[in-house]
């Protein structure tokens, strides 16, 4: 038997924002085959912040725990925001997880990672990148290579 916090047990008897989402904005999806838990996490993005964080969860207590609190630590936040959940930080809200636990909180944040990749990918021509000029920092919209600010020419990293 394995000592779980007060709140693994309270997300694990009564999880949060379970369910699968029609029309999402982004899904994500992750599994691990060596003990059988699978997680779907469902995302709609309003304004750039997650706005409904839903998950369907095949899996031990602690994975569907983890589903639980990932989903409540997510909601509401921007996608940056939600891209710096980690695994560590969702057993740490959680109270901590035995050490042969520990993999489903890697599932969680992966499976929300997946879902706002997944966004992303989905909107990518939607997605303007702005560099900022190093003469008089204004905005370098990423086709262009020169500031509208200053008009400078200013070469722009396009990690290519």
């Amino acid at each position: 038997m394995f000592d779980y916090s007060q709140k693994v047990m309270e997300h694990f008897a009564h999880p949060r924002n379970v369910g699968e989402m029609e029309n999402p904005d982004g899904v994500g999806e992750v599994g691990n085959p060596v003990c059988g838990d699978m997680m779907t996490f469902y995302i709609k993005v309003t304004d750039g912040r997650l706005s409904e964080v839903l998950f369907k969860t095949f899996g031990c207590g602690a994975a569907i725990a983890v589903s639980s609190m990932v989903s409540e630590m997510a909601k509401g936040k921007t996608l940056t925001e939600a891209m710096s959940i980690t695994n560590k930080s969702v057993a740490q809200e959680l109270g901590g997880l035995p050490e042969n636990k520990m993999h489903c909180s890697n599932l969680g944040a992966d499976a929300l990672h997946k879902a706002i990749l997944d966004y992303q990918s989905r909107n990518a021509e939607q997605i303007v990148a702005k560099c900022h000029c190093p003469y008089c920092n204004g905005s370098i919209v990423e086709e262009s290579s020169f500031c509208q600010a200053c008009g400078r020419e200013c070469s722009i990293n396009r990690g290519g």
